[in-house]
């Protein structure tokens, strides 16, 4: 009985080993396999990252969204029918090609993006009809619902939109923060939910409609909490003479309208400030990268011209590298690209930045001058004009 007891758990312990060991070498021969295709693959990467490709991607959500609100029309979607079904079938073709391209660029990675889940999802979606058709028939009920559904299409635009994922990470960032307000919302209206029923809704003279139970209390505090129509219920209670009502009326909605709400509203703002800001700094950093990547390549190209003229000093007949510079400087035109590092603390600068500044003065300087003698000028011949009208009246006299 005891070798049972002692056999069992050993055997267990071997599968479990062996079962790790297994995955233990799956994972090393699969983390050390290496693709053939990464030409391919880099090609098809840099295809999706262009431009062009986010450019066609929308408009082609743009106006798959566009057909969509057409065939909302039964006269437009008769007259348009083939162009529908043909559209259709382009569209689902390129969110397809997209899908794929997507994962054959990386096909582990691709899981562990979110947007790339709600890609798959509305991938999904767009395969339901067809399924279901197949399945069920042209006329199954269920397929007016599956094509409401097809909205979801225009989600695919959050993938191409930066400023949309901003607000959704604002969005997700203030999910603890509103669930708490939600829920202090929630107790506040449990409480003048509890206390409105006792107060106004008895069976004899209460307001029944509003306050008779309470799920209809919960309803009414939502309306009063929303402001709408909230004058008509405080009516209601002002015909069967409730002494508290508009006390009653007055602090919940103070409580609930002006404080909670206005709360949950700040709080939204603040978190969208935040992941406005943080994108903004994301936007720097990438513009930063871009302009350290084309200073890399002005700087290789840079290397290369100068060993292309060592190369050319040994091969031609040339004294000195200075003598061999100093022809390239005739070449040069005031167009070609060029990085200094610390150019501005560099004693050359300096030199030619001061006497820069020096003859700037000096040429306001004069400038100053000539207008002072064009104002003297101006001033003389004004004081001229009186005298030589005086003249001209005397000699007509």
């Amino acid at each position: 009985m005891s070798q049972h007891f002692y056999h069992q758990p050993r055997s267990r312990i071997m599968t479990n080993s062996q079962l790790d060991s297994a995955s233990l070498m799956f994972f090393a021969k699969f983390g050390t396999f290496q693709r053939n295709d990464t030409q391919c693959q880099a090609f098809v990467k840099r295809v999706i990252m262009s431009r062009l490709f986010r450019l066609i991607m929308i408009t082609t959500i743009s106006m798959n969204a566009l057909m969509m609100v057409l065939g909302t029309d039964f006269e437009t979607k008769y007259s348009l029918f083939r162009l529908c079904e043909v559209s259709e079938i382009v569209f689902v073709s390129i969110y397809g090609a997209e899908f794929f391209m997507k994962l054959y660029v990386d096909p582990i990675n691709y899981w562990k993006d979110g947007y790339n889940l709600l890609d798959v999802m509305v991938i999904i979606i767009l395969l339901i009809p067809y399924c279901l058709q197949k399945i069920k028939g042209q006329y199954h009920p269920s397929l007016h619902i599956v094509d409401g559904l097809q909205s979801l299409r225009i989600l695919k635009l959050i993938t191409y939109s930066r400023g949309i994922r901003t607000l959704i990470t604002a969005v997700g960032q203030t999910a603890y923060t509103v669930a708490s307000v939600l829920i202090l919302l929630f107790v506040l209206m449990y409480i003048f939910a509890i206390l409105g029923f006792c107060l106004f809704g008895a069976p004899d003279r209460g307001d029944v409609n509003n306050w008779g139970n309470l799920a209809m209390a919960f309803f009414t505090l939502f309306s009063l909490a929303t402001v709408d129509g909230w004058t008509d219920r405080q009516q209601q209670l002002d015909s069967r003479n409730f002494a508290l009502s508009r006390a009653f009326t007055i602090i919940f909605i103070l409580l609930a309208s002006f404080v909670f709400l206005s709360m949950f509203v700040g709080v939204m703002i603040i978190h969208t400030e935040d992941s406005i800001k943080k994108f903004e700094r994301e936007l720097r950093v990438e513009r930063h990268m871009i302009l350290m990547e084309e200073k890399q390549v002005i700087v290789k190209r840079q290397q290369e011209e100068v060993s292309k003229l060592m190369q050319k000093q040994k091969n031609a007949d040339y004294k000195s590298f200075s003598e061999l510079v100093e022809n390239f400087k005739k070449t040069l035109r005031h167009t070609d690209p060029m990085v200094l590092d610390d150019f501005g603390t560099s004693l050359p600068f300096i030199d030619v930045y001061l006497s820069t500044l020096d003859n700037q003065d000096s040429t306001i300087y004069k400038l100053q001058e000539l207008y002072y003698e064009i104002v003297h000028v101006l001033s003389l011949m004004l004081e001229d004009l009186p005298q030589k009208k005086q003249s001209h009246s005397s000699e007509n006299i």
